[in-house]
C-alpha cells in the first residue's frame, strides 16, 4: 500500500512531532510511506477568507505532489476536509481522483487499514476534543443532537491504547471556537468558547487533551498555558503511536 503523507503547513513550521509520530505510525502499520518534498498550503486560508478563486496553484501543486497514491494521509481534519470538497483542476477528473483517495488519519485507520490492536501505551487520563471538521465534515464521530447510535472514531483507536483512561465530557461535541480566521475576526468569542471547552476537560480531571486537528489543540493550548494549567494537549498521532 502506497501512501503519501500530506503534512499541513502550520503542522510542519510549529508542531513537527505530530508529523513524525504520523509517519512512525503508519510505518508500524505495515504502510509504504512517502513524504512529498515540495508540497506546501492546501489553501485551505485563502478559501476561509473567500478567495478560493485565487487557490488554482495551490491546487496544481497540491496535484502534482500526491497524484499516484493510492491513499493520502494527513494528520489534521480541517485541510483534509478542504481538500476532499474544493480541489479543481482545469481537467476535474485528476483534481476528483486525488480528492477521493485523502484520508484524515483517525478515518484512513478506522475505515481503510481497519485497525483492531496496538501496541501503544500511554497511562494517562485523557479527554478527547471532536473537532467541527472531523466530525460534522468528515463524519469520525456521532453528532450527539441526532437520535442515531453513537460512534466516534478516535474513541475506538484510543480505547485500543494500553493504560489510557477516557473520561466523560459533558459536552462531547462543543465547538473550541478556534474556527481559523472566526479566531481572528472574533477573537473575544473565540476566546471564551475556548475557555469553556478547556474548562469541561478541566471538571473532569483530564491530563491530556488529544483530537485529530492540530489547530484546534494550539487554539485550546494557548489557553492553557495563559491560565497556567497543568493540562497538556498532545495529537491522536503521538498517543497512537506513544511507548511510554
Amino acid at each position: 500500500m502506497k501512501v503519501a503523507l500530506f503534512v499541513p503547513c502550520y503542522v510542519d513550521q510549529f508542531y513537527p512531532q505530530v508529523a513524525i509520530a504520523t509517519l512512525e505510525l503508519l510505518e508500524k502499520l505495515g504502510c509504504e510511506v512517502d513524504f512529498p518534498k515540495n508540497q506546501t498550503c492546501c489553501g485551505q486560508p485563502m478559501a476561509n477568507s473567500g478567495f478560493e478563486h485565487l487557490n488554482t496553484g495551490c491546487d496544481a501543486n497540491f496535484i502534482a505532489n500526491f497524484k499516484g497514491y493510492d491513499y493520502i494521509v494527513g494528520p489534521s481534519g480541517s485541510c483534509v476536509l478542504h481538500i476532499k470538497e474544493h480541489l479543481h483542476a482545469p481537467d476535474q477528473s485528476v483534481a476528483d481522483t486525488v480528492r477521493h483517495r485523502v484520508y484524515e488519519l483517525t478515518e484512513f485507520l478506522t475505515d481503510i487499514l481497519k485497525v483492531e490492536n496496538l501496541t501503544a501505551r500511554f497511562p494517562h487520563k485523557v479527554g478527547v476534543h471532536q473537532s467541527c471538521h472531523g466530525q460534522r465534515g468528515l463524519k469520525t464521530s456521532q453528532m450527539t443532537e441526532l437520535n442515531c447510535p453513537a460512534f466516534s472514531k478516535p474513541g475506538k483507536l484510543l480505547s485500543m491504547v494500553k493504560d489510557l483512561e477516557l473520561v466523560e465530557l459533558d459536552r462531547q461535541d462543543e465547538c473550541c471556537g478556534f474556527g481559523g480566521t472566526f479566531a481572528v475576526s472574533e477573537e473575544a468569542i473565540s476566546s471564551k468558547m475556548g475557555k469553556d471547552r478547556v474548562a469541561d476537560h478541566q471538571r473532569h480531571g483530564a491530563e491530556y487533551i488529544t483530537g485529530g486537528d492540530v489547530s484546534c489543540l494550539m487554539h485550546m493550548e494557548g489557553i492553557l498555558k495563559r491560565q497556567k494549567s497543568p493540562i497538556r494537549v498532545v495529537h491522536i498521532a503521538e498517543i497512537l503511536n506513544a511507548q511510554l
